[in-house]
């Protein structure tokens, strides 16, 4: 956020609008925008006109933004160390999710909310291999046996392709490598296999 406020700030005729939870609020507040670490922009160039704005949201909302290509967003649930959601993202004339599931670890809560959606991509990370599940656990992420657990909440009959992101960057390969050696294990046995795909720099995802 201070990088993009230095980049656009001072072109925009009105305020950067940050839309988070409370608890991420408190931390930008607190470490961040604190006149220590960074200038407290919410107060400058002045507090009534500010380069930087703060809007809480909270778990379940729904969101209408965007004038020329609205979009509805809603905040889904996350389970991780810090104050943390996903999103699920659809344009104003319905067509189906785009659902981000953001940093997390087993959530069931998540799933739920899911299965009732109409998804047409759903994008989760997975930031740790097998060898540093234990890691992962701790640190509420995904490592690729749990991933495949996870999806198998998957409502039946629901098919969509699964982007995998936020790998660390020397686990990528292995994660990868790791998911599709699952993936290949459950076809052997007859049991439900997903679309699972790296997501990219550069990929763009096409909702239909």
């Amino acid at each position: 956020l201070p990088m993009m406020l230095d980049a656009v700030a001072y072109r925009r005729r009105s305020p950067l609008r940050v839309h988070a939870l409370r608890g991420t609020l408190g931390a930008l507040r607190a470490h961040v925008f604190n006149n220590v670490i960074w200038p407290d922009f919410t107060m400058l160039p002045s507090p009534e006109t500010p380069l930087l704005t703060f809007r809480e949201i909270g778990m379940g909302q729904c969101l209408l933004r965007g004038s020329r290509a609205p979009k509805h967003i809603e905040v889904l649930p996350a389970v991780h160390t810090v104050p943390a959601c996903g999103y699920a993202v659809r344009s104003a004339d319905g067509r189906a999710n785009w659902v981000f599931g953001g940093d997390s670890e087993r959530n069931p809560a998540f799933w739920q909310r899911v299965n009732q959606l109409d998804v047409g991509a759903l994008v989760i990370e997975t930031a740790f291999s097998h060898n540093q599940r234990e890691l992962a656990r701790i640190s509420r992420h995904l490592s690729p046996g749990v991933l495949v657990e996870e999806l198998g909440h998957i409502g039946q009959g629901s098919h969509y392709p699964v982007y995998i992101t936020h790998t660390k960057p020397d686990c990528t390969h292995a994660v990868m490598a790791e998911i599709e050696a699952l993936s290949a294990q459950r076809k052997l046995l007859g049991l439900t296999v997903w679309d699972i795909r790296r997501l990219k720099a550069g990929d763009v995802l096409v909702v239909p």
